[in-house]
């Protein structure tokens, strides 16, 4: 039987196999460490409220890509979904609006005041969008691409935290919440750097990878170093909670694999070396996800 087409787009662009684990440990952990600094109570609509706009939102930072990196897309890489017509642009923008409108009604019905924090990052979305208006700029200085990208976690996890707190009455933010979003920023640039490591025969012309662009010691060595300031924060972050120990075994024994990962990568740049680095990326954000979520639940 001829697969669906939207199987197919979701298998290549949007995998959800993986998305939502990742996801779902990334709204699990955001619920959970903000009802231990609470209570320790966990809601389950808050969960509900926190993974369905977190997904949609990533979802949305994918659409996105689609239109602004069409014209690139076609020329270099016409193999993707939407530049060999499986999918059209605007059949995603459709989709797009439709996650949206799921998103305002939700948080409208939920928590009206988490409107407000929705608002932002829509508005936060757009800039991205249109590249903060200096696209060409960006494209040429990849770090300052990559960051001024990454600043949506930061927002997204406050939003997804905000989720537990905010329907409370008369409750204050709790500064051990800084740490858990700090963490959050960096698995996020894990999982940025990681995906755009590649493998010397897996390079691509008119592809920009992290891999090509800083060499692999320096592209390797920001992986690591981010990686190292997550498991940090994630440490300070259950500090606070009595639930540091445990967590330095496990995350511990997740950035030994990885450090492993990358020696080899830098090694032998080729083969399965440069793709398992990006799985590795996720095996790590999960780890960290999980530790921030089921720690603090069991203490």
């Amino acid at each position: 039987m001829k697969e669906n087409r939207w199987y197919i787009y979701q298998k290549e662009r949007f995998p959800l196999a993986m998305y939502i684990p990742m996801i779902l440990a990334f709204s699990f952990s955001a619920i959970s460490y903000s009802a231990a600094t609470l209570d320790g109570r966990i809601t389950i609509k808050a969960l509900a409220v926190s993974f369905y706009v977190s997904i949609s939102f990533f979802m949305l930072l994918r659409i996105a890509d689609e239109y602004k990196d069409f014209e690139e897309d076609s020329k270099y890489r016409p193999y993707r979904p939407v530049p060999r017509g499986l999918v059209k642009r605007e059949e995603l923008g459709k989709i797009g609006f439709v996650l949206g409108v799921g998103q305002f009604i939700i948080c409208g019905l939920y928590e009206p005041r988490l409107l407000i924090l929705l608002v932002v990052l829509w508005i936060y979305y757009g800039c991205m969008c249109k590249e903060f208006f200096i696209s060409s700029w960006l494209r040429k200085h990849m770090g300052w691409y990559m960051f001024s990208h990454m600043l949506i976690m930061p927002q997204l996890d406050f939003f997804a935290t905000a989720c537990e707190f905010l329907p409370r009455p008369g409750v204050q933010i709790g500064s051990a919440l800084v740490w858990f979003i700090i963490s959050s920023f960096f698995d996020g640039m894990v999982i940025e750097v990681g995906r755009k490591m590649r493998a010397e025969e897996d390079e691509e012309e008119g592809v920009e990878t992290y891999s090509k662009l800083w060499g692999r010691k320096t592209s390797v060595g920001i992986w690591l170093g981010a990686m190292v300031i997550s498991f940090a924060s994630t440490f300070l972050a259950l500090y606070q909670l009595g639930g540091a120990f445990p967590a330095s075994i496990t995350l511990g024994i997740a950035i030994i694999i990885c450090i492993v990962g990358g020696i080899r990568y830098l090694k032998n740049p080729h083969g399965k070396n440069g793709s398992r680095l990006e799985v590795l990326s996720g095996i790590w954000t999960l780890v960290d996800y999980l530790s921030l979520g089921i720690i603090p639940l069991l203490l």
